[in-house]
């Protein structure tokens, strides 16, 4: 089967810094409120506010950043838009977090043709720990042979098994985490590793394409042999664009289809 391939970007990219200097002897300045926004983004990489918590005030940030008010609101604004913090009306700013009901589909982009969206359920396959390969280990931005998690699994709605998936974690950050706990964790997999494992997932890069089933994955999704499955292959970046996850899925179509939103 010939093979379509697209790319995008899921929750676009952070601004990774401020008011760097250009090759040569020109600098180069970036607006103030980016600025502002870069150092807020410091301060969220850094754990000062963690996930779920109230950040300061635009009065109080303001104050500490020696700019004016409207100055702190456009940064957030920002930071707002990229699914980093959450505005909640009279009561104030808060770190995105992956247990947030609106955050639960931002990185499954897989909807139902009839119905609304909802929960899959997981079936663990294998969870294991091994030396990254080649590729992976390129994606993820460590050494040929690093120590990697490697997590298989199929994802069911409704009963029907529609989403076959396999994970590549860096072992150096993912310590501990074992097949038992992926079992007995209920919520999403990315609220597990933001809450035990100090990693979220704030952004991710995707490439899409068609593929034919093979005869494992078949099985696996309850399918003939060759029946046409979507592959998608994810990239997913922490702060500072620190890539800490490699996905790739074969989604089954039948009843869903890959919704992404552009602006």
């Amino acid at each position: 089967m010939s093979s379509a391939t697209s790319n995008l970007t899921v929750n676009g990219a952070p601004t990774s810094g401020a008011g760097s200097t250009a090759s040569g002897t020109s600098p180069t300045f970036s607006p103030l409120y980016q600025q502002i926004k870069a150092l807020i983004l410091q301060s969220l990489q850094s754990g000062e506010w963690k996930p779920g918590e109230l950040i300061p005030s635009e009065v109080e940030l303001a104050h500490r950043f020696k700019v004016s008010q409207g100055t702190v609101r456009k940064a957030i604004d920002e930071l707002a838009s990229e699914n980093l913090v959450v505005r909640r009306q009279g009561k104030g700013t808060f770190v995105a977090t992956h247990h947030e009901a609106r955050a639960q589909f931002r990185f499954l982009r897989l909807m139902p043709d009839a119905g609304e969206p909802h929960h899959a359920d997981n079936k663990i396959l294998e969870v294991k720990r091994l030396r990254a390969p080649a590729e992976v280990a390129r994606q993820l931005d460590i050494k040929s042979g690093d120590s990697v998690i490697f997590i298989k699994r199929v994802q069911s709605f409704d009963g029907a098994p529609t989403i076959v998936e396999e994970l590549w974690l860096p072992g150096m950050i993912f310590k501990g985490l074992t097949v038992e706990r992926l079992v007995e964790y209920k919520g999403p997999m990315y609220g597990l590793f933001e809450s035990e494992f100090g990693t979220r997932m704030i952004r991710a890069s995707e490439r899409i394409r068609a593929v034919a089933a093979d005869e494992s994955t078949a099985s696996l999704l309850n399918v003939a042999q060759n029946t046409p499955l979507l592959s998608v292959e994810r990239v997913s970046f922490t702060y500072g664009d620190k890539p800490v996850e490699v996905r790739r899925g074969l989604y089954l179509t039948d009843r869903h289809h890959y919704q992404n939103d552009l602006s």
